[in-house]
């Protein structure tokens, strides 16, 4: 069975290896549910009964990125991987605060029976959305059975200053009050898609996979071409949000619930020194994993390595 995702539009001058293809090929489901008057767009794959595992993304990307980690995991769990508000396919609702998105994480499991299942479901977030993931935590850790959170921008105060007078941020900046410019073709499109934070990938055809399912064809009067997926409404910040990539740290390391870290080894957002600090904060019991050769976007880098990482932490979470 070939993946709907695989389309000549991206993929014709691609050379896709053997186990993206199959990997793609592993039966999903794809659909929506209704989360507090919002259409939510999820992926869904393995066998119901199964031992749950809920999954999702960064800033403006979109569930696929784990649509090539999630098949490996498909025949010993239940896996929904879901699309942020706003970004993907999911509608935004007015005042998505971080707040909000975490109450909709724990909304998402609860309409798709996530909790269900004798054992609790394990949230495996990368980067922002590992930020939702921890709040969500912090709201109502006890109904999940751990977090695995995979390069989330952690530094120490000193360095974080600096991170954010050199210009750095949160990954991903823009202005709400204004429409996602509408492109005339896909190449026009393609050629302002960018990494935030920038950086070459080691997997060129997933950089390629990932910039095709971020972009939408409009036809709507003269409005015609393709423009972005994401709504500009995330852009829509509030201070209390931004006050708490400051405390990040030790919110990690108070967390009283099961945890564990995975990062690239060569990621701009947390190093050796984003791990020596928290563990100094009082998180020595949290593992942390580096991935050899990997960025910030680990999973366009090193994919079967990540999968193997969260192989290994799950195993060792069996209940």
């Amino acid at each position: 069975m070939t993946s709907t995702d695989i389309v000549d539009q991206w993929a014709a001058s691609q050379d896709l290896p053997a186990w993206f293809v199959q990997a793609m090929a592993v039966p999903r489901e794809e659909a929506f549910v209704e989360v507090d008057g919002s259409k939510v767009h999820y992926f869904r794959w393995g066998k119901r009964g199964k031992p749950p595992l809920l999954m999702t993304h960064g800033f403006l990307a979109h569930a696929r990125c784990f649509a090539f980690i999630a098949p490996f995991l498909a025949d010993e769990y239940d896996i929904i991987a879901y699309d942020l508000a706003g970004m993907g396919d999911s509608e935004i609702a007015a005042d998505c605060d971080g707040e909000k998105r975490a109450k909709d994480m724990v909304a998402v499991a609860d309409a798709l029976d996530l909790f269900a299942n004798a054992v609790k479901p394990k949230i495996i977030a990368h980067s922002f959305g590992s930020g939702v993931a921890l709040t969500a935590m912090e709201m109502a850790g006890e109904r999940f059975g751990g977090l695995i959170i995979c390069d989330l921008m952690v530094m120490r105060p000193e360095k974080l200053l600096a991170h954010f007078e050199g210009g750095g941020g949160p990954p991903g900046s823009g202005r709400s009050d204004r429409a996602n410019k509408v492109y005339p073709d896909y190449q026009s499109a393609h050629a302002r898609f960018v990494l935030s934070p920038p950086q070459p990938v080691q997997e060129p055809f997933l950089f390629e996979y990932m910039a095709y399912h971020s972009l939408r064809r409009v036809d709507a009067g003269e409005q015609q071409g393709w423009s972005w997926k994401f709504d500009p409404m995330v852009f829509d910040r509030n201070e209390n949000d931004m006050a708490k990539w400051a405390q990040t740290p030790q919110r990690i390391a108070d967390l009283p619930h099961r945890l564990a870290m995975i990062y690239g080894e060569n990621s701009k957002l947390f190093d050796a020194d984003s791990a020596a600090y928290i563990r100094e904060l009082g998180g020595s019991h949290v593992p942390m994993i580096a991935v050899p050769e990997a960025e910030h976007h680990l999973m366009l880098d090193q994919p079967l390595a990540l999968v193997t990482a969260l192989r290994s932490v799950l195993a060792l979470w069996t209940d």
